[in-house]
């Protein structure tokens, strides 16, 4: 059986901020991974592609508060410049 995929390792390298803005990025890019995980059975986000992270943001957030919506559009956004994408996000 493989280990989980470490999120916070994946991130340690882009994280910048004050120690509570890391955590909440942390927490955000956790739920995103199960989620992603759950709908599309990718739990390792060298896989996942921008209409993933377009879905979470247009579907998945939809009930959320538009702050709540922005705080993980950051959280998005530091995962894309993590890979070393450059794909715009979409929110309707």
């Amino acid at each position: 059986m493989s280990k989980p995929f470490d999120m916070e390792f994946f991130l340690k390298g882009a994280l910048t901020g004050s120690h509570a803005s890391r955590q909440r990025h942390i927490r955000q890019a956790k739920t995103i991974q199960a989620a992603i995980n759950d709908r599309w059975h990718l739990n390792n986000p060298w896989y996942w592609q921008q209409k993933h992270l377009t879905w979470i943001l247009n579907k998945h957030l939809n009930k959320k508060a538009q702050s709540t919506c922005y705080y993980y559009f950051l959280t998005a956004r530091l995962i894309i410049l993590r890979l070393g994408k450059s794909w715009p996000l979409y929110i309707k």
